[in-house]
């Protein structure tokens, strides 16, 4: 039998209803339904165990870090990136516990692969009760650290590329300590992701110690290499900021959220979310100053909640501002929630 994702199965989709409504609970059925017939397919059109088994754990590895991290939504959180090899007596590590215990007095849960090092230092700082750990099963190194080993928030994966899902979906911002492969591995795909628009804008954060040249390296490398080349765009360079203390980097992540606080597509529109309400004169001076990432004759302008966002109770009491955004100036629009913050 050939199964389609439309419901012209005839009797299978009854019984995929039939299923879900003997299950009881199904809130979102029509996702439920597609994933059902997914599986189906991928049991029709291979026998390779190997490839049945990676989307086996891949569902199963997702289903809990949303049942872990659901709970939690609506508290903002940081993820922290580092070496798992920074000893205890490196100011690094101490730098590191700091500001997990700084970002916990702001309100912030953090989220680390749970590790050793920098991993350890913050999770320690913020305590068991704001930490997350996203742990990755290798024959070597990566046990949970003491602070989450047996937390309820701590998530253990076997793909690397599930993991880097939850560190990226589930954060509000993110901050990188210096360390090795990994960590610069992690680093460029946040900004990929952002840079292209497939994660929203959130602050990128580079932390090192007084005097140390780790991330200042780097960013002369892009600086020399990539941008000089023209690999990349002039307003790229707006996607992360470097940092040598902890006040700066806490103070760069709150002021990132002191009057955005989210964005959505509604009908291929940008809609900005806003803590309190911009005029009509402040939104002409943006469409006039970020022109150059508009849609032809678009404008930004005040709004409130459109119908979809009603329907989906999604943020409806936030003032808003209607963006007619071509989606291609990603570090423009970086730039245009700094100039929404500065009002």
């Amino acid at each position: 039998m050939k199964i389609h994702f439309t419901r012209t199965n005839g009797p299978l989709d009854g019984m995929i209803d039939g299923v879900m409504e003997t299950v009881g609970g199904i809130r979102k059925p029509e996702y439920i339904r597609e994933m059902i017939i997914a599986a189906l397919k991928a049991g029709q059109e291979t026998d390779e165990s190997a490839d049945l088994k990676l989307m086996n754990s891949t569902l199963k590895e997702m289903r809990f870090t949303t049942k872990v991290f659901g709970p939690y939504r609506n508290i903002r959180k940081v993820t922290v990136f580092g070496s798992a090899r920074t000893l205890p007596d490196d100011p690094a590590y101490g730098m590191a516990k700091l500001f997990g215990r700084r970002l916990a007095e702001a309100g912030y849960m953090v989220i680390t692969g749970g590790g050793s090092g920098i991993m350890e230092a913050v999770n320690e700082g913020a305590g068991p009760e704001h930490s997350f750990g996203v742990n990755i099963r290798l024959p070597f190194e990566e046990k949970p650290n003491p602070v989450i080993e047996g937390n309820p928030r701590s998530v253990n994966y076997k793909y690397f590329f599930n993991r880097k899902v939850a560190f990226l979906k589930e954060s509000d911002a993110v901050a990188l300590f210096p360390g090795g492969f990994g960590t610069l591995d992690e680093a460029m795909e946040t900004i990929t992701l952002v840079q292209t628009g497939k994660r929203n804008p959130m602050p990128l954060v580079l932390v090192e110690t007084p005097g140390s040249s780790y991330w200042d390296r780097v960013i002369r490398f892009i600086e020399e290499e990539l941008l000089a080349r023209g690999y990349i765009c002039p307003s790229d360079m707006t996607l992360f900021e470097r940092v040598d203390s902890v006040e700066a980097a806490v103070e760069r992540i709150r002021r990132f959220y002191r009057r955005y606080h989210s964005l959505r597509y509604v009908r291929g529109q940008l809609v900005i979310r806003l803590a309190s309400p911009l005029g009509p004169g402040e939104a002409r001076t943006l469409t006039e100053t970020f022109r150059d990432i508009l849609t032809p004759g678009g404008v930004i302008e005040p709004t409130g909640a459109l119908d979809e966002e009603i329907d989906d109770a999604d943020a409806v009491d936030l003032p808003r501002l209607a963006v007619d955004f071509n989606r291609r100036g990603f570090g423009r629009l970086r730039s245009l929630i700094d100039a929404v913050n500065a009002f």
